[in-house]
């Protein structure tokens, strides 16, 4: 007999689908699904984005489940559909309490969800019902209807410290041996997650470094020579450091606004391809904001005009590049040259733009991957679109834990979390680098918009 059963809100699959075998624990629990979440999900499977995968994901799932029986009774139904280990029952009511209200379309929702977690305490006697949402409004309405409910726990976990640059006193003779030197023999102290280091000599000096599989690789007086975009502080040039390495398969970045973070990242990118390391760039951007805009316009690749409503960040990004490289004269007096540059860029470094609804079946090779607003992104999308990298490729992750836009998701669930998380570790199959970026660049509207509203 089931543990628990578990009523679940749309926004538990809209998080992220997985949520529902960590729910079911290996078949151990029921999960009701109300009628009403098949509707909601039906109407996300259209939008293109980080949410529309969610609903889409549970339909693929959906289209696995074999029916084992359909309970008919006085004013309800219950469908019981095993999928695997999964135990699923969905249920529908012939008449609600709640009128639909259009203008209040998600309020009526919720009540005709939590009616269905009323209708379970009923129909499954003796077992502990639960209803879970991300919403504390829906939970507040199950409550007022004396209903046990829970959000996900992941709220309860933490977000580790990461990318700091650690401090070390170092001897002037130890000071002159430190380039390829083992980090333990420096700081015994070290651990999984310690990337970069400043080192302070006894005479007052300075050495800068990372470490990439427990040795030591310092900061050169040339390191950034012949790129055209510098790094500006000490953040930068651990961050740029670590891309033109190549040492590390996986580079991890959160930053605030204005850190340069999109922008070093192209940079970089295009100095490893100058260099024959990568054939090309892939830019793979999951932002909410965004996603009605591509909905407007379609979905399918084409023309420069929806490259521009697609990836208005990324256009950004290559004009400042594109009039880095021209004459100030060009850049300033002639829009054409700009826009002539950033298509010369497109087509000599391979630029190329990937939705994470077109991920599935494909397979990159050769390329730098940049996955960008991270922190909109679940956990399963990011399994997505990094099994899609063969041994050839090299990510980088880049989020703000400070400006999440995916109303299901939060700093302590998203993807740039979970990878962020994983930096602590070692791990057998991937070298990985994680920094954190504090501070702004843009200019001084991004450090006061920061300071005051961050």
């Amino acid at each position: 007999m089931a543990k628990k059963v578990y009523v679940i809100d749309t926004n538990i699959i809209l998080n992220d689908l997985h949520n529902i075998y960590k729910l079911s624990q290996d078949g151990e629990n029921i999960i009701v699904i109300p009628e009403t979440v098949l509707i909601e999900l039906e109407d996300k499977k259209k939008e293109m984005g980080e949410i529309g995968y969610q609903a889409r994901e549970f339909a693929r799932l959906l289209s696995k489940a074999k029916v084992k029986e359909a309970d008919h009774n006085e004013g309800f139904k219950v469908a019981k559909l095993y999928i695997g280990s999964l135990n699923i029952h969905i249920m529908s009511m012939e008449r609600y309490q709640s009128d639909i209200d259009q203008s209040h379309i998600s309020e009526s929702n919720d009540k005709r969800i939590i009616e269905i977690a009323e209708l379970a305490q009923k129909h499954y006697k003796g077992m502990k019902i639960i209803f879970i949402s991300l919403d504390v409004y829906a939970r507040t309405f199950a409550i007022l209807k004396n209903i046990k409910t829970e959000t996900l726990r992941d709220d309860k976990d933490e977000v580790p410290e990461f990318g700091t640059i650690k401090t070390i006193t170092v001897s002037d003779e130890m000071g002159k041996k430190l380039k390829n030197l083992p980090i333990a023999a420096v700081d015994p102290d070290y651990q999984a997650g310690d990337f970069s280091y400043q080192f302070i000599h006894e005479n007052g000096k300075s050495d800068f470094g990372i470490v990439y599989n427990g040795y030591i690789d310092l900061l050169k007086e040339n390191e950034f020579k012949g790129i055209k975009i510098k790094p500006v502080n000490l953040e930068q040039k651990f961050y740029m450091k670590a891309i033109l390495s190549n040492y590390y398969d996986l580079i991890v970045v959160d930053a605030k606004a204005g850190t340069g973070k999109t922008l070093l990242a192209f940079a970089c990118a295009m100095r490893l391809i100058e260099k024959r390391h990568f054939d090309k760039i892939i830019y793979v951007r999951n932002s909410i904001e965004s996603l009605d805009k591509g909905a407007d316009v379609g979905y399918l690749a084409g023309n420069d005009e929806k490259f521009r409503v697609y990836n208005m960040a990324l256009n950004d990004t290559l004009e400042h590049i594109a009039k880095k490289m021209l004459k100030k004269s060009e850049s300033t007096d002639n829009i054409n040259a700009v826009e002539t540059k950033i298509l010369e860029l497109i087509a000599k470094y391979r630029i190329d733009k990937l939705w994470p609804g077109e991920a599935r079946g494909r397979t990159l090779s050769d390329a730098i991957v940049i996955l960008d607003e991270w922190q909109n992104s679940s956990a399963k999308t990011t399994q997505l679109i990094l099994s899609r990298l063969d041994n050839s490729c090299t990510a980088i992750v880049i989020g703000s834990n400070r400006q999440i836009d995916n109303f299901y998701l939060n700093k302590y669930n998203n993807g740039l979390t979970a990878l962020l998380k994983e930096t602590q570790k070692e791990h057998d199959e991937i070298n990985m680098f994680a920094i954190e970026l504090k501070k702004a660049v843009r200019g001084r509207y991004a450090e006061f918009s920061e300071r005051v509203f961050g």
